[in-house]
Protein backbone atom coordinates (compact mmCIF):
# COMPACT_ATOMS: atom_id res chain seq x y z
CA UNK A 1 0.00 0.00 0.00
CA UNK A 2 1.34 3.40 -0.96
CA UNK A 3 1.87 6.04 1.72
CA UNK A 4 -0.73 8.81 1.08
CA UNK A 5 1.25 11.33 3.16
CA UNK A 6 3.96 11.48 0.49
CA UNK A 7 1.54 13.46 -1.71
CA UNK A 8 0.87 16.24 0.83
CA UNK A 9 3.61 18.58 -0.39
CA UNK A 10 2.85 18.01 -4.08
CA UNK A 11 1.26 20.79 -6.16
CA UNK A 12 -2.51 20.64 -6.52
CA UNK A 13 -3.98 19.11 -9.67
CA UNK A 14 -6.63 20.82 -11.77
CA UNK A 15 -10.13 19.40 -11.33
CA UNK A 16 -12.35 18.80 -14.37
CA UNK A 17 -15.07 21.48 -14.65
CA UNK A 18 -17.87 18.88 -14.66
CA UNK A 19 -16.68 17.38 -11.38
CA UNK A 20 -16.19 20.80 -9.81
CA UNK A 21 -19.72 21.84 -10.85
CA UNK A 22 -21.19 18.63 -9.40
CA UNK A 23 -19.37 19.07 -6.08
CA UNK A 24 -20.41 22.71 -5.81
CA UNK A 25 -24.02 21.73 -6.60
CA UNK A 26 -23.93 19.04 -3.90
CA UNK A 27 -22.55 21.53 -1.38
CA UNK A 28 -25.25 24.05 -2.26
CA UNK A 29 -27.94 21.38 -1.86
CA UNK A 30 -26.56 20.33 1.53
CA UNK A 31 -26.49 23.97 2.67
CA UNK A 32 -30.08 24.44 1.50
CA UNK A 33 -31.20 21.36 3.43
CA UNK A 34 -29.40 22.55 6.56
CA UNK A 35 -31.05 25.98 6.26
CA UNK A 36 -34.49 24.39 5.79
CA UNK A 37 -33.92 22.09 8.77
CA UNK A 38 -32.97 25.11 10.88
CA UNK A 39 -36.00 27.01 9.67
CA UNK A 40 -38.50 24.25 10.53
CA UNK A 41 -36.95 22.95 13.75
CA UNK A 42 -37.14 24.38 17.22
CA UNK A 43 -34.05 25.80 18.80
CA UNK A 44 -34.51 24.29 22.25
CA UNK A 45 -32.17 26.79 23.91
CA UNK A 46 -34.18 29.74 22.61
CA UNK A 47 -37.47 28.09 23.60
CA UNK A 48 -36.31 27.49 27.18
CA UNK A 49 -34.89 31.01 27.41
CA UNK A 50 -38.10 32.62 26.18
CA UNK A 51 -40.27 30.52 28.53
CA UNK A 52 -38.12 31.46 31.54
CA UNK A 53 -38.05 35.14 30.61
CA UNK A 54 -41.84 35.21 30.07
CA UNK A 55 -42.46 33.58 33.48
CA UNK A 56 -40.44 36.29 35.24
CA UNK A 57 -42.70 38.97 33.73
Amino acid sequence: MENPFKHINQPLKEVPPELKAKVMNDIAMAKLLMDLATLFSYNIGNVINSVISNRKK
